[in-house]
């Protein structure tokens, strides 16, 4: 945990935005793989992390905002547990920490929060993404599971996404130490790979890393020689030579902070003149996206110029064609980089992002494209420093989709189809690097630059 008073002052900050009422924070508990007693790996809340700091399961907090009183529920481990588990730290010590002077047993949760209601005051909620705890939030405040996301606080909401969305400077460390561990994932499946050998070899070790120095995986590992399927978490194809990896992964720091790196590269170690021309490409447009991270500049308009910037790239290698600010107008780059730039990321990898994504990147000024590649966007709005997002520009050839934009004639103004066919099989390029924006610029955060030219990727392969 950080200091007892980080803990104490995110909660003093969220008090003067919400005015009156209770905030529930409602922690996780564990949830069973196929049976009762067999869970998966424990992951509380990342909510409850950040204003309570408590990493275990079985405890709720409240705020009372009228009443100014900060309040955890829990209870002691009893012994029949610690026969099993072994002894826990009392819980009023862990209240400490969080710098929680007022703890009460889990059975009063539901009669303070009954009372609240009954009062008529507002228990103030955010949106639940797991299912155990729909249930258990519509029972505490006699309100239907199935549409509990119906009763979230849109004041409690924007509190937390903006007091979260600026990174402190320990929580920049938090995020570098995860990056380090993304280091050794990167650099190890580089040296691991050879042709003949399953998906899942690499795979495994990389994982492995992930767990032997941190928290685990902050999201499920991409690793397949089928990049162009965006979220490929299949494992079992044998690595070719000729064949061209996207490797997207990401490691949870001591504390549960996220990185989110990707990296492509050769099976063979080394790229054949195709491979290049795309890989440069992807290169040249995430170098220029960095270099354009800084306050003020909407995150949407960076997406923008990616798409121009490889709208004349493929158009110099005689797949698109027109101009470029027409083609990206139309939406016609999109049959080759159908997702956005990036996203916020924090305790999170895709930062807030269960508090609602139109919330965590959009606001009033910056709406939602319904344009088919625009509208995967996460984070449009203009940037401020202390947000940390991924900068992850790709390029894939994606064979289901050109077919289909080829048989309806789309945006035949701006791709030879013909020169997309001959790509099929390709797969994808995608590179992302986590981004701290800072008061002037912006920083690429990592002690250790992850080979990413293709001379350092290559030298790392030949290791």
């Amino acid at each position: 945990m950080f200091a007892p008073e980080t803990y104490s002052s995110r909660r003093a900050n969220l008090k003067t935005k919400v005015k009156n009422g209770l905030l529930f924070f409602p922690g996780n508990n564990e949830t069973p793989m196929n049976y009762p007693a067999n869970t998966y790996l424990y992951r509380q809340d990342s909510n409850f992390l950040y204003y309570w700091g408590i990493d275990d399961a079985h405890y709720d907090a409240v705020i009372d905002l009228d009443e100014d009183r900060d309040i955890l529920f829990g209870d002691d481990r009893p012994i029949g547990d610690v026969i099993w588990m072994g002894f826990d730290e009392p819980f009023k010590d862990k209240a400490a920490k969080a710098n929680v002077t007022e703890t009460r047993p889990s059975s009063d949760l539901e009669a303070t929060l009954r009372r609240a209601v009954q009062q008529g005051r507002r228990v103030h909620i955010l949106p639940q993404y797991r299912h155990d705890n729909k249930i258990r939030v519509g029972e505490l405040l006699g309100l239907n599971p199935a549409s509990i996301d119906l009763h979230a606080s849109p004041e409690f909401v924007k509190a937390v996404i903006e007091q979260r969305s600026v990174k402190t400077k320990n929580e920049i460390e938090q995020i570098e130490q995860a990056l380090d561990i993304s280091y050794e994932m990167n650099t190890t499946a580089m040296r691991m790979v050879r042709p003949g050998m399953k998906e899942r070899e690499v795979f495994g070790a990389v994982e492995g890393i992930a767990l032997a120095k941190g928290r685990g995986v902050s999201f499920p590992i991409i690793f397949s020689v089928r990049g162009e399927t965006l979220h490929n978490h299949s494992h079992e194809n044998i690595m070719q030579e000729g064949d061209l990896l996207v490797l997207d992964s990401g490691a949870e720091s001591e504390l549960h902070y996220a990185s989110d790196i990707t990296r492509s590269f050769p099976v063979s170690g080394k790229f054949n003149e195709r491979q290049k021309a795309i890989y440069e490409l992807v290169l040249r447009a995430q170098l220029e996206a960095i270099d354009r991270v800084k306050p003020g500049v909407l995150n949407k308009d960076i997406h923008l110029e990616v798409a121009r910037i490889f709208v004349k790239g493929l158009s110099d290698l005689g797949v698109m064609k027109g101009d470029p600010e027409e083609a990206v107008s139309a939406g016609a780059h999109a049959l080759f980089f159908p997702h956005g730039l990036g996203h916020m990321m924090g305790l999170d990898v895709h930062d807030m992002e269960g508090l609602g994504e139109n919330y965590v990147g959009y606001d009033d000024e910056t709406k939602r494209s319904e344009q088919f590649g625009l509208s995967g966007l996460r984070l449009a709005k203009e940037l401020q420093p202390g947000y940390v997002l991924t900068v992850e520009p790709g390029l894939y050839f994606i064979p289901s989709l050109i077919d289909l934009w080829r048989e309806e004639k789309k945006h035949a103004d701006f791709i030879n189809f013909d020169a997309a066919e001959s790509y099929k099989g390709f797969g994808g390029v995608r590179i992302e690097d986590d981004v701290l924006v800072t008061e002037n610029g912006s920083r690429v955060l990592g002690k250790k630059p992850i080979p990413k030219t293709v001379e350092e990727v290559e030298a790392a392969c030949a290791k």
